[in-house]
């Protein structure tokens, strides 16, 4: 139970809360999960730097830190799907519109794959742990993310205030929405990427040449 792995299970503890906070209908509560999210999202920077720099990394820290990072993408990527349905210009997300079900199934489908992957490796006495593809595909999800739930409470602001009609309102959803599109795309790219790059570093584990 060294600082590294208590962060990691702090983040744990803290994803219920992430996902009730963010399906929130109100404002400032889903500010308030965007915060959240961002804490969590840069303790998993931060307990990562502690276990290299201190000497830290353990078998468990590399078990429980993918752990924590798929729990963060369940509790904030399927809010966002749900609220980005169609029910007016607060859930849109901008030039995405509602989030496709298919992005889900890729990002989701992925990380199903790696875990079972890592659960092989596991009983063959390897512990597997992310790789910098894997982190990479991760940062970008929580880019995406990130810019997405502080997106619904700021539409939802503009909404109420009377706002979307402002040439600022229509500087900002551009900007925002241009973040969104671009972010999802890198999430969606270095998620099949990340894939087939882990699969390819540990072919002899898993049986190939």
């Amino acid at each position: 139970m060294n600082p590294p792995n208590i962060i990691t299970i702090v983040r744990i503890v803290l994803t219920p809360a992430v996902w009730w906070m963010v399906m929130s209908p109100g404002v400032t509560v889903r500010l308030v999960g965007w915060v959240v999210f961002l804490a969590a999202a840069l303790s998993d920077i931060w307990d990562g730097y502690l276990a290299r720099k201190h000497g830290w990394v353990t078998d468990f820290g590399k078990l429980l830190d993918p752990l924590a990072d798929k729990l963060l993408l369940v509790v904030t990527l399927v809010p966002t799907y749900l609220l980005s349905q169609p029910s007016g210009v607060a859930s849109s997300l901008g030039f995405i519109d509602a989030l496709p079900i298919w992005v889900l199934a890729v990002i989701f489908g992925r990380e199903l794959l790696v875990t079972l992957l890592r659960q092989v490796a596991q009983r063959r006495g390897s512990v597997i742990a992310a790789g910098i593809w894997g982190k990479r595909k991760a940062l970008a999800q929580n880019l995406f993310v990130g810019g997405a739930l502080l997106w619904f409470p700021l539409a939802q602001l503009a909404l109420d205030r009377d706002w979307v009609e402002t040439p600022v309102w229509g500087v900002w959803s551009s900007l925002h929405s241009s973040w969104n599109l671009v972010t999802l795309g890198l999430a969606v790219g270095l998620s099949v990427y990340s894939l087939a790059e882990y699969f390819w570093r540990h072919r002899r584990l898993f049986g190939f040449n």
